[in-house]
């Protein structure tokens, strides 16, 4: 992945990276072949520089989740639980094929356990934060060898955990919720005991599922909600430190975060609210500063990332587009972090 001037787009360039505006409204999607006669309307909305498609640079540059996967999953699980709201369908068994598709798509790839990997910053969406805490749950429980069973379990719960917000109708979309009107925190608070209470008489679901619906706001120190105990079994604790850094970075009962945000949240509190072998598992393979983000380094120099360092989720590979005096470099001039150890990311640009 490289960055360019769309000024400077020849019509054969593929998008590696969605165009969205400041609040993560997709204009144009990843893959999209950047026509020439996008140009003058990109310019026309104020949109400069673009990231497409370098087969080189784009080696390491993954999402643990195919991203066809993701919408078809995605689609399934919106589907599903919107019948079981109105119709209370008995189709709520599609959950557990819809986790097991997850499952296997995570699983298939040989190399799964020692990649980094890019988690998107975006908006809020409670489907996409289902399908992506499932992704990351699942490759949690991989690293820590937890029984099939139990993944099984795991990403089934994970994909049903927030029902409880299809019955609530405050705005709880990048909210501080221990800052807002104590009407709105006691109402979104109760979230898991509604949703509980949606499949506690579901025969088909496990004990372990049926957890992490009420408990995956529960913490290990009991001052979680909505039973304050802190007495949780490894499913849900890997439920509650996924939860936790989705809906931080996509706003759902938090004000948005970006990701190294987020990390550094888990981090001050591993081994206080987050069981830290679950933590350190989840951190290993997230990318601290994600494919696209915008950075100044401590030469003064400001950057964008352009791909991750396998075992190194803080030291990625830039591309310099300013120099110390703003100036626009010109032309790709590219510094990775494991060769340039002297170079460090001071501040991520919004």
């Amino acid at each position: 992945m490289r960055l360019v001037k769309v000024d400077q787009l020849t019509g054969s360039e593929i998008l590696a990276r969605s165009i969205t505006t400041s609040d993560y409204k997709e204009i144009l999607a990843e893959g999209t072949l950047l026509k020439l006669a996008y140009i003058p309307r990109l310019e026309e909305i104020g949109i400069k520089e673009v990231f497409v498609k370098d087969n080189e640079l784009d080696a390491q540059t993954r999402l643990i989740l195919k991203e066809e996967v993701n919408k078809k999953c995605k689609d399934k699980v919106k589907e599903i639980i919107s019948k079981h709201m109105y119709n209370k369908s008995q189709d709520m068994t599609e959950i557990a094929e819809a986790a097991d598709r997850i499952i296997t798509n995570v699983i298939s790839d040989d190399n799964v356990t020692q990649q980094i990997y890019d988690i998107k910053e975006r908006s809020a969406d409670l489907y996409e934060h289902s399908i992506s805490t499932c992704t990351i749950a699942t490759l949690v429980a991989i690293k820590m060898n937890i029984t099939d069973d139990l993944k099984h379990d795991l990403g089934i719960g994970c994909l049903l955990h927030d029902l409880g917000l299809r019955y609530v109708t405050i705005d709880y979309i990048d909210k501080d919720m221990t800052q807002v009107d104590p009407f709105v925190k006691e109402e979104y608070y109760k979230h898991p005991i509604y949703g509980y209470s949606a499949i506690k008489h579901e025969k088909w679901l496990q004990k372990a599922s049926k957890e992490i619906i009420l408990m995956h706001h529960e913490t290990i120190d009991g001052q979680g909600y909505p039973i304050h105990t802190p007495e949780l079994s490894i499913t849900t604790r890997i439920a509650a430190a996924c939860d936790f850094f989705d809906e931080s970075i996509c706003g759902i009962g938090h004000e948005r975060k970006r990701v190294h945000e987020a990390v550094e949240y888990l981090k001050a509190y591993k081994g206080i609210k987050y069981d830290s072998e679950v933590v350190d598992t989840l951190l290993d393979f997230i990318a601290v500063y994600p494919s696209g983000n915008k950075v100044l380094i401590n030469t003064g120099e400001m950057a964008v990332v352009i791909r991750q360092n396998k075992g190194f989720p803080e030291r990625p590979v830039l591309q310099l587009i300013a120099d110390r005096n703003g100036k626009v470099i010109e032309g790709v001039l590219v510094r990775d972090l494991l060769e340039y150890t002297n170079i460090f990311i001071e501040q991520v640009i919004d």
